[in-house]
């Protein structure tokens, strides 16, 4: 019952945060809008394009609710000593973690859900249902890495310098990793180091999805391994802070 009260307190915070209204919601809507009906790609099929970057979105906008807003929530809770509260009750430290990451993918969904409807009233996205119920999955299931990185910007002491960098990395993985633009419109070398980011791979994914493919394993496999990765690197910060 407690870890249940937990879970939607949790949930509750986030619709209640401004930051996470604005950077998850209202940015990929106007995005989705603008470049599918204002400024338009070169393509023959605009029904697959307003698929397409629909798919992009909405990766966006979870993206960044692991990176910023489930990242910049641990360092304020950090600051503020709520979990060095949580240390000295009898709550176990895995219930506060998994309702906060439980939390955050009930946020997913929701948006998730928020911005395919956006997507259908905007342009009238059409899909098959195994489409959107499988591209929806592929980005709850994908959203996991960054998460990760989520993790480990909350280790960051101040939440002014968490703030700062988790910007600029979502915003520097959401350009290159083809999310605001299809990556073909990039030099060479862009291309060839966007291909590498784990934005790329969770973006594709979807792309895949959409036009009736199945995400490459070389999408899969990336993914994981950047899970792997970024959790190490959590792990690992935390031990050092905890010796410290």
């Amino acid at each position: 019952m407690k870890l249940f009260t937990q879970l939607k307190l949790e949930v509750f915070r986030v619709f209640r945060n401004p930051y996470f209204i604005f950077w998850t919601l209202f940015m990929p809507i106007l995005f989705y809008f603008v470049f599918t009906n204002i400024v338009t790609a070169e393509t023959t099929d605009q029904d697959v394009w307003a698929a397409h970057y629909l798919m992009s979105m909405t990766t966006f906008s979870v993206m960044g609710s692991c990176i910023m807003i489930f990242g910049i929530r641990l360092v304020q809770e950090n600051s503020e000593g709520w979990s060095t509260f949580i240390k000295l009750t009898p709550y176990p430290t895995w219930a506060y973690f998994f309702s906060k990451m439980f939390a955050q993918t009930v946020v997913h969904v929701c948006s998730i859900i928020i911005i395919f409807l956006a997507g259908y009233i905007i342009n009238s996205v059409t899909l098959t249902l195994s489409q959107w119920i499988f591209s929806a999955l592929w980005i709850i299931l994908g959203s996991i890495p960054f998460l990760a990185i989520g993790s480990i910007v909350g280790t960051i002491r101040k939440v002014e310098t968490a703030s700062g960098i988790s910007n600029f990395f979502y915003l520097v993985l959401a350009i290159l990793g083809g999310m605001w633009m299809p990556l073909y419109l990039f030099p060479d070398l862009l291309q060839s180091i966007g291909k590498w980011l784990p934005s790329y791979h969770y973006g594709n994914g979807a792309w895949e999805i959409i036009r009736g493919n199945s995400p490459d394993w070389q999408n899969i496999m990336s993914l994981i391994a950047y899970l792997i990765l970024f959790m190490l690197l959590a792990i690992t910060i935390r031990k050092k802070q905890q010796i410290s």
